[in-house]
């Protein structure tokens, strides 16, 4: 290139020399040689004119251009003054010499050759240069560009004949012969064409038929070399070996790659001879690839691999194949190796990647099928389903109650997290998520509700040391996430209410605020209405602190003796769950105080009913064993057993019912715990883990524990299972009363209605799953009480009874 570069600027000098000379002329004059980026060569113009690329030549068009010559011409006006005028004069065109025009072309057809031969010119490049100008400037122009032409066609002509007979095997030594003829034309080229400047910027500019030097050559490079079809085929079977070579991971010549498809770019050739016949084998490659892999390789391994086949792609498209080439490879590529097996590729392997919590491998599948047009959406579907199907295996299990909600738990921060890392916070994901949850977590109606409960009262209850307020304020937020799924919002109600009412009752609650902040939650849940009775209930306790305030100072006011602290809580009936009444004797002491406390509550509430729930009373009773003085939690049932001993040394089973009027199976437990338990006060003969019939019970003297005060576990605040069926049963109760209202407030206001309509508004207004065939009974349970009844006309309608 250096000696093309000292070639052209000696032409440009040439070129300045004869204008300075001759002053008549306007001449436009190329600057230095630089490279293409394609590996070609283009003139770096000067500010009149450039190229911008090889075959698209900016024309600039002279027209009537006549060289003036200007001479000063000096006056004299006087003695001592002169002056200066500017005279303009035209000079005739001189005539050519005889035989000038045919010995200057042999000249010039010389140096052509001698430049298409690579060997030395034998003339100055200047007097070349000025003899081109000579001959345009004498309207030879035509027949010189005719003459040109015909020496280019035939040099480029006879390359042919080297490239035809190549055989197959030896195909890079043909694509690197055929790459050097292309960089030696375009070469030559470029010397020919700074010889010719003049001829192609005046004649070929003015004539806008005709192609530039620079085109031409290429004209005659496709037409005569490329154009031929067994040098194409080879070229393209040559540059298709390469790439799929360097596909199979061997390493090949990029460069080369890149300047042959240059060529063909330059050529206009590259989508119709090459871009073709690239895409089709790419197609069928990665078709046959991608069903022997996704046999072969887990789906972590295949998606890697899908991943690295996209970026080896990519990096062709940036390296030697054409701009235009990447969208059409790029989706090939996807759709062989993902389109074509994206329900195989999730059925065979999400189930593991997400049981696993494999989250970089989910990121690139959700990466990868986000690509694919409905990629998205055939995952979407396998994500519902696996939800659905991981979640029902913790919900239908009665063998996973105990540890359901945790599991729950778990399992949405699992997915959640999933959906904020891996499938970037898509909202179709969060939806699908919530729906799927809220389907299988009702999959086994009330269940899920009750243990939820349960396990809010296993966070809310004292004694619970795991967390912090902070981390149990998190956690009680995420429990309100997982019941906001669940239909049978009233058994939750229930249950909760029922295990609250314990924690006020027993002060076995870790923190008021705690408390007030769950009911918050409920109350922004549910409304106003679903926390009432649940916000009564606190509510009876502050007043409870009140009003024993105000009897122990009435109690010193009466000065009324007595070694015995009452504390009572007044419990309004609706608010708190039903308990059943249970009549015991009770000490006379125990009487006196209760007496006492009924007439001054009523005296200052009168008109109200005040009674007493013995199955909720406790206290505290102060013994004496032989290691010294303990003080003993125990319930009212557990006092009066231990009372008696206080009268008598051994008593039997038969006896301890008589005194103490407790129904059977509450006393069989009450002794168990009191005999039978971690904390035995009682001894019992014989011994074993049961109470029986006949079985006699006598005071532990021997009774040692390292605690001074200790509690003996209340067993009657355990829940059984009769309690449990009590309290669903409760919430049924509840529920046909609720929907006897709804029914009768819908016919109320429309008068007369269809069955279906009924049935849609009704289901509507309820917020909790009813059976159709219950719903049919709770209407004919209406008409036999006369609150609505069948049209005499149609009896598949009904008319409201007034």
């Amino acid at each position: 290139m250096a000696e093309e570069a000292a070639a052209a600027a000696a032409a440009a000098a040439a070129a300045a020399a004869s204008c300075s000379n001759n002053k008549s002329k306007a001449v436009f004059l190329p600057g230095g040689v630089g490279h293409h980026a394609n590996g070609l060569t283009k003139t770096a113009g000067s500010g009149t004119f450039s190229n911008s690329k090889p075959g698209a030549a900016k024309k600039l068009v002279i027209k009537n251009f006549k060289g003036t010559l200007l001479t000063p011409v000096t006056q004299h006006d006087g003695p001592g003054r002169s002056s200066c005028k500017i005279v303009g004069t035209c000079r005739k065109k001189p005539k050519l010499p005889e035989n000038y025009t045919q010995e200057t072309w042999q000249k010039l057809k010389e140096a052509v050759e001698a430049i298409q031969n690579s060997t030395s010119i034998k003339y100055n490049l200047e007097e070349l240069y000025q003899a081109v100008e000579n001959l345009c400037s004498h309207k030879i122009s035509a027949k010189l560009y005719k003459q040109l032409r015909a020496v280019c066609e035939d040099h480029i002509k006879a390359q042919i004949d080297q490239f035809r007979e190549y055989p197959l095997q030896i195909l890079v030594l043909f694509l690197k012969k055929i790459d050097k003829c292309w960089q030696d034309h375009c070469r030559q080229m470029i010397m020919i064409r700074s010889i010719f400047l003049f001829l192609d910027r005046t004649y070929v500019l003015q004539n806008s038929m005709l192609p530039s030097i620079w085109d031409m050559g290429l004209e005659l490079f496709r037409f005569y070399i490329i154009s031929d079809l067994k040098v194409q085929s080879k070229t393209i079977d040559g540059i298709l070996l390469l790439i799929e070579r360097e596909r199979n991971g061997e390493a090949i010549d990029r460069s080369l790659l890149r300047s042959l498809l240059s060529m063909l770019s330059d050529l206009q050739i590259y989508q119709d001879s090459f871009e073709q016949r690239f895409l089709e084998e790419t197609n069928r490659l990665y078709a046959a690839e991608g069903q022997r892999l996704m046999q072969e390789r887990e789906v972590p391994e295949y998606l890697h691999h899908v991943n690295k086949r996209l970026e080896e792609e990519a990096d062709r498209v940036i390296t030697y194949l054409d701009q235009s080439t990447q969208k059409p490879l790029i989706a090939t590529v996807e759709k062989q190796l993902l389109g074509e097996h994206l329900s195989a590729t999730l059925q065979k392997g999400l189930t593991h990647l997400l049981d696993e919590n494999r989250i970089q491998d989910l990121s690139l599948l959700y990466q990868l099928f986000s690509r694919v047009r409905g990629g998205v959406q055939v995952l979407l579907q396998h994500w519902i389903e696996y939800i659905k199907a991981f979640g029902s295996t913790i919900v239908i299990n009665p063998e996973k109650d105990k540890t359901m909600v945790q599991e729950l738990l778990d399992f949405k921060d699992k997915v959640d997290h999933i959906i904020d890392v891996c499938f970037m916070k898509n909202e179709k994901f969060v939806n699908a998520m919530k729906e799927a949850f809220e389907t299988f977590i009702n999959k086994r109606p009330n269940k899920p509700a009750e243990l939820i409960a349960k396990h809010v009262d296993s966070k809310l209850r004292a004694g619970n040391k795991e967390a912090t307020d902070e981390e149990l304020e998190k956690m009680l937020d995420k429990i309100m996430i997982i019941f906001r799924f669940i239909y049978g919002k009233d058994v939750f109600e229930a249950f909760y209410k029922k295990d609250l009412a314990k924690r006020l009752l027993v002060g076995k609650s870790a923190s008021v605020d705690a408390e007030k902040s769950m009911l918050s939650k409920l109350k922004h849940e549910c409304g106003a209405a679903f926390t009432s009775k649940l916000e009564g209930m606190f509510k009876d306790m502050e007043l409870s602190k009140d009003i024993m305030v105000q009897f122990k100072q009435y109690m010193q006011c009466q000065n009324i003796p007595g070694n015995i602290e009452l504390t009572v809580n007044i419990l309004t009936m609706g608010y708190w769950p039903t308990y059943v009444p249970m009549e015991v004797h009770l000490p006379p002491e125990m009487v006196r105080l209760q007496e006492i406390f009924k007439t001054f509550y009523l005296g200052k509430h009168s008109g109200r009913k005040l009674q007493w729930q013995s199955t909720l009373g406790h206290c505290v009773l102060k013994a004496e064993f032989k290691e010294g003085k303990k003080e003993l939690q125990v319930s009212l049932f557990q006092t009066l057993v231990l009372l008696m001993f206080n009268e008598g040394e051994e008593f039997t089973l038969e006896e301890i019912k008589l005194a103490t009027g407790i129904e059977d199976s509450e006393l069989r437990r009450t002794l168990q715990s009191l005999a039978c338990g971690k904390a035995r006060v009682l001894t019992k003969i014989p011994k074993s883990k049961d109470v029986e019939d006949g079985d006699k019970f006598s005071c532990n003297d021997d009774f040692k524990h390292k605690l001074f005060r200790i509690k003996i576990n209340q067993i009657q605040m355990k829940e059984t299972v009769e309690e449990q069926a009590s309290t669903t049963e409760r919430v049924f109760q509840d529920r046909q009363y609720q929907i006897d209202a709804a029914i009768v407030r819908i016919m109320k206001m429309r008068k007369t209605l269809s069955h279906n309509l009924l049935m849609s508004e009704v289901y509507n207004q309820l917020k909790f799953p009813v059976k159709p065939a219950d719903l049919k009974k709770r209407i004919e349970s209406l008409i036999d009480r006369d609150y609505m009844e069948r049209d005499k006309e149609n009896p598949n309608q009904y008319n409201y009874v007034a």
